[in-house]
């Protein structure tokens, strides 16, 4: 159920800052339109961590209402409080989302029992597919691949989103959580060779601003037309690159803004995006046609 292209949404926001909700069933339907296999609704990309609960909770809701059955909801539900993360994974499951997505926890730095325990926890209180969201680069804490092995024992536990952009990483997966476990990428630059790797698919930021290519390429690696997906990929990269020019989601806030379905605003700490970065925005948009 968890494959191919799907998009870890922005939150869409008014200039005050206020959650647009209007805005994001518009997106949503937007995305899916565009050929996008499943929606990720308040992850990282979706500001998850400056949302008030009920914003939270909203949002996922919003999000299975949009998506009426047609692709998979995958709703976020981490948090350093594993008492938190129940909570909102209960919420998910009873809203009718399709599964969660659960962060290592952040600050705290468990360690590797404790990430075991956490998850289990979750896993237990959650009726629908948990996956992990392993992302280093901004949770300081590695889940080692022993591990994960131990978790995807769990009935619900059902895969990952590697945001490590380690590519032997999948390879040790695979062989340690067996073919059935699902990988999908967290890192945009390297999604095919996480591919070509044994991954399933990627949770992706670009594809909130060019959803038709970033399935595109999906599709043709899946049917087996690899060099149009390495054409596609090739494509792609300066918007990978744009994306990601200063602390995300500023860029790709600002992206979606140039396609009328967000106000650029992000909210404290992160910052404005500046000048130069929005004039790389633009211009990798406009090269791709994305933008007149």
């Amino acid at each position: 159920m968890f494959k191919g292209s799907l998009v870890a949404l922005i939150t869409p926001m008014h200039p005050d800052g206020s959650f647009d909700e209007d805005a994001y069933a518009r997106f949503i339907e937007w995305q899916i339109e565009q050929g996008t296999q499943g929606i990720v609704p308040v992850g990282t990309t979706g500001e998850s961590p400056t949302l008030t609960h009920a914003e939270h909770r909203r949002a996922v809701e919003i999000a299975v209402r949009a998506a009426r059955q047609r692709v998979p909801v995958i709703a976020g539900a981490g948090s350093n409080s594993t008492a938190e993360a129940v909570d909102l994974a209960r919420h998910a499951s009873e809203v009718g989302a399709d599964g969660v997505m659960v962060v290592t926890p952040y600050y705290n730095k468990p360690s590797q029992e404790g990430l075991f325990r956490h998850y289990t926890a979750v896993a237990d209180a959650a009726n629908v597919p948990l996956i992990i969201y392993n992302i280093p680069s901004r949770s300081v804490i590695d889940m080692s691949v022993e591990t994960m092995a131990r978790l995807a024992q769990h009935k619900n536990i059902v895969g990952v989103k590697d945001a490590t952009a380690n590519l032997t990483r999948p390879l040790h997966t695979r062989r340690a959580c067996g073919a059935g476990f699902v990988q999908l990428s967290g890192e945009d630059h390297t999604v095919l060779s996480f591919l070509a790797a044994g991954g399933d698919g990627c949770i992706s930021v670009t594809a909130n601003i060019a959803p038709k290519l970033c399935a595109d390429m999906h599709a043709a690696w899946h049917a087996g037309n690899i060099d149009e997906a390495i054409a596609i990929q090739d494509q792609l990269v300066p918007l990978h690159d744009a994306m990601f020019c200063e602390s995300s989601p500023g860029p790709v806030k600002f992206g979606a803004s140039l396609l009328g379905f967000t106000a650029p605003h992000v909210r404290l700490p992160l910052a404005p995006i500046s000048a130069a970065a929005e004039a790389r925005v633009r211009t990798a948009m406009t090269d791709l046609g994305l933008i007149g």
